[in-house]
Order: C-alpha cells, then sequence, then structure tokens
C-alpha cells in the first residue's frame, strides 16, 4: 500500500476534469467587490453623521443668537458661520416669545437629493 502525501495532487491514473483552477480568484473578487461596497457605505454614513451634527450646532447657535434679540441677517450669518462650507438653508420663526431656528443642508455624495434638518427652539430674552 502506497501512501499520498498530502497535498500531492490527484492520485495515479486520476483524471482531473475543470478541476478547482481559479476558483480562488473569483472568490477573492467577489469577496473584494463586498469589501469596497461595505467601506463606502460606512464612509458615507459618517459624512452624514458629520453633516447632521454641524446642521444641529448651527440650529442651536442660531437660536442662542435669535434669543438675544439680534436681527434675523445676524442670527442667519451666525448659523452659516457654523456651517462653514456647506450650503444649507436657515429659517427662522419668531412666535409669542420663542424663536424656532430651521437648518436643512444636504449630503454630498448621497444619492437622491437626501438633506440633514435640524431645529432648535428657545425662549427670547427680554
Amino acid at each position: 500500500m502506497t501512501r499520498r502525501r498530502r497535498g500531492a495532487g490527484p492520485a495515479a491514473g486520476a483524471a482531473v476534469v475543470g478541476g478547482d483552477r481559479g476558483a480562488v480568484t473569483a472568490e477573492l473578487a467577489v469577496g473584494l467587490v463586498a469589501v469596497a461596497v461595505v467601506l463606502l457605505a460606512v464612509l458615507a454614513t459618517g459624512a452624514a453623521t458629520i453633516t447632521r451634527m454641524a446642521c444641529v450646532d448651527a440650529a442651536r447657535t442660531g437660536a442662542r443668537v435669535a434669543a438675544l434679540g439680534e436681527s434675523d441677517a445676524e442670527v442667519s450669518a451666525a448659523a452659516r458661520r457654523v456651517l462653514g462650507a456647506r450650503e444649507g438653508r436657515v429659517g427662522l420663526t419668531r412666535e409669542d416669545g420663542w424663536v424656532t431656528v430651521d437648518v436643512s443642508v444636504p449630503f454630498t455624495g448621497w444619492p437622491g437629493g437626501m438633506q440633514a434638518r435640524a431645529s432648535a427652539t428657545a425662549r427670547a430674552e427680554p
């Protein structure tokens, strides 16, 4: 009885039809695409989170400035300073001694015009 070494290939006389040649390459190609898609999703989600946090900060800043009795232009300018280079919309509502600042900013890198939105309300100081 002869013993075959592990990984030595097929036994003498056995025919190899097709085999597994190229299987690792195909699996690697599919795996790399899956890893790339997951990486892009993580990066896009991170960018969206940063945009959302900037939007919240801008709304809070705008509400604090508006509560101090500043003009609408100054409130908008303060909120836009917090947004930095991001293009967004700043809205201001004054009702019954309360001020509400609404900020919306489009996400970068997301299809379909998705936007981050935040709102902050403060009591107007006398």
